[in-house]
């Protein structure tokens, strides 16, 4: 099962809309700290409603630690950013993923992106350029849900083959 990571989320309710989510599909969620919030505050908990109690909630102090854990772990870590090139739609995606999502306010460092297995992005229409107009990005939380149902659709068909 594809897994749910957050480098540095800073926005209670995203964090809370993605734990849902993954509480949904029974993903695992990786929260990569510092958070611009505390675990304990009311929004992140009131977005996530009661689905705590079925959340795989992992915490990593550091992005050093998470590195350790996922290469301890195995599985390719894709990036997902409004400044790449490739379609999530384009992608092959593997049971064992770690599907990272950026800061709301300004996404991935580039030396993280660089050091991902793959680059996506979710193509959009009106897509800001050169900081002229149109939209920058999605929302996180929407866009978890939009590469992640796409991931386990994808992996579901592989599995429906392989039988």
């Amino acid at each position: 099962m594809p897994r749910i990571v957050l480098y540095q989320p800073q926005i209670p309710p995203n964090t809370g809309n993605v734990a849902r989510t993954c509480a949904a599909t029974g993903c695992e969620l990786h929260l990569i700290e510092p958070l611009g919030f505390t675990i304990s505050d009311r929004h992140l908990r009131r977005a996530g409603l009661d689905y705590w109690p079925w959340v795989s909630l992992h915490r990593h102090g550091d992005l050093e630690r998470f590195q350790a854990e996922r290469l301890r772990r195995g599985g390719r870590l894709v990036a997902l950013s409004s400044q790449a090139e490739a379609s999530y739609t384009d992608f092959r995606f593997l049971p064992d993923d770690w599907l990272l999502f950026g800061r709301e306010t300004d996404g991935l460092p580039n030396a993280l992106q660089a050091s991902a297995e793959a680059r996506l992005t979710i193509p959009m229409a009106c897509r800001a350029r050169d900081g002229q107009g149109g939209v920058r990005s999605l929302n996180l939380s929407v866009s978890v849900g939009i590469v992640l149902f796409e991931a386990l659709r994808q992996i579901g068909a592989a599995a429906a083959s392989d039988s």
